[in-house]
């Protein structure tokens, strides 16, 4: 990108902001393939009762107004655990759990419905904002709420009498699917409501996943105090599958607040949700940074891992070309327009993640000579250094093996090292096949290096 230099006095008396309006820029160009992939979408999202409680509440509804403006549908699920554990404790009355479940009698319903009652109103008020210079200016979000969930009681469970606690029986999905389509955002508590006018308590997570399930939704969104399932080093795991989560549950090694989120997180994939988040509140902007990075700050459940490398489509050429222009522009790979990349996208391999794809190279054969070139070899900055290349390496090797070449060359100016390390060995122009020989560009003059398969 070219910026104009800062005038003598401009350098004096203010920073130059061209770096910060590039990055923005760059930003912005990043996130436009999540937001068309994400538009029209149904998303839940799971809202703690400590959330609220920590003072969260304001930025995260600014956050999900700007999801539902950006054409996602939102369906937000509060909870309410510590504000219920608060009035308990006011009225002097034990709190009681069993597995992880509330045992909710008549005083602690009648809190449950105070601490619903209050949260709802409070979160009706914040995205009812719409002061100017704020996030939620011209926002004119309408919330829709009501009896759109019908409950059962969890009823006697190991000599266990849980009283008014209860189990999502049914969620009202066409009264929410019509408030979706007509432009609202639906707001459910975490409270259930029998045929014969009776309330009961629910978790949130149980409602979150029900509810996301009834829908179909496209993602379960659960923001958790913790955050994400961590590994056996202790770092976190940006992504497990349906498998492996059942593992972590049946090994019964985290935490029983981890677990009890993971396993109804696990029940909605099941169920047909295509992802389900586990994300810590405590970071600020923790659902942006989820859904519009690549790495995101969670853990995604998945059917299976999302990352794969495979070979291109018609479809990919648009993200081929967008991956590698900024190559193309800054000298690094030769130019291509796009007539010859529509014509070409089957010599392709791509790794894509979620839809979006961040690597590609190709594999041009010339089978007379048992030589081919790997060429185009691009991975979106975003996220070099992470073994991309490497493993788009691997797959044209594989392609070139199955096609019964012996050889595999590139030509490059800038990345010599980096192939070097992999087992290619400096070459010259008369080693080219003879073909490629007659279109080697004199002018860029790009080393040749050769790797035996």
């Amino acid at each position: 990108m070219n910026t104009a230099a800062p005038t003598p006095a401009a350098a004096d008396d203010a920073p130059d902001t061209s770096a910060d309006e590039a990055r923005f820029v760059a930003w912005l160009r990043q996130v436009a393939p999540y937001i068309h992939a994400f538009r029209g979408k149904t998303f839940v999202v799971a809202i703690p009762g400590e959330l609220i409680q920590a003072g969260r509440l304001n930025a995260l509804v600014q956050d999900l107004s700007l999801l539902h403006a950006m054409g996602m549908h939102i369906v937000v699920v509060h909870g309410s655990r510590p504000q219920v554990n608060e009035q308990l404790r006011l009225r002097g009355v034990e709190i009681q759990y069993a597995e992880g479940l509330r045992i909710t009698d008549p005083v602690a319903l009648e809190c449950a419905k105070e601490a619903s009652g209050e949260i709802r109103l409070d979160l009706e008020a914040a995205f009812s904002q719409g002061l100017p210079n704020t996030p939620m200016a011209h926002a004119a979000v309408r919330v829709v709420s009501g009896n759109l969930v019908m409950a059962r009681p969890v009823g006697i469970v190991d000599g266990v009498d849980y009283q008014h606690t209860g189990l999502v029986r049914k969620i009202d999905v066409p009264t929410i699917r019509f408030a979706l389509d007509s432009g609202a955002l639906v707001l459910l508590s975490p409270l259930g409501y029998s045929p014969t006018g009776e309330a009961f308590n629910l978790s949130m997570e149980d409602l979150a996943a029900s509810t996301a399930t009834a829908l179909d939704a496209d993602k379960l969104i659960v923001l958790a105090e913790a955050g994400g399932i961590e590994g056996p080093d202790g770092s976190l795991r940006g992504e497990i599958s349906e498998a492996e989560a059942k593992q972590l549950l049946e090994s019964g090694t985290l935490e029983p607040a981890t677990a009890f989120t993971l396993r109804h997180a696990l029940r909605a994939c099941e169920g047909g949700v295509a992802r389900a988040h586990i994300i810590p509140f405590g970071i600020d902007g923790s659902v942006l940074l989820e859904l519009f990075r690549h790495d995101g700050v969670g853990t995604m459940l998945v059917e299976e891992t999302l990352e794969a490398v495979r070979e291109a489509g018609p479809d990919d050429v648009g993200g081929v070309l967008a991956l590698i222009r900024p190559l193309e522009d800054d000298g690094t790979l030769v130019r291509r327009d796009r007539g010859l990349i529509e014509r070409e996208i089957g010599n392709f391999t791509v790794i894509e993640h979620d839809g979006v794809i961040f690597g590609c190279a190709a594999l041009y054969a010339f089978p007379s000579e048992a030589i081919g070139e790997m060429a185009c070899l691009a991975v979106n900055p975003q996220t070099q250094n992470r073994g991309d290349g490497e493993r788009l390496l691997k797959r044209i090797e594989q392609r070139a093996r199955a096609a019964g070449l012996k050889r595999l060359f590139v030509l490059t100016t800038r990345t010599m090292h980096w192939f070097l390390k992999r087992g290619f060995v400096l070459a010259s122009v008369d080693q080219l096949p003879r073909e490629r020989q007659g279109l080697y560009n004199w002018q860029r003059k790009s080393l040749v290096l050769i790797k035996h398969l």
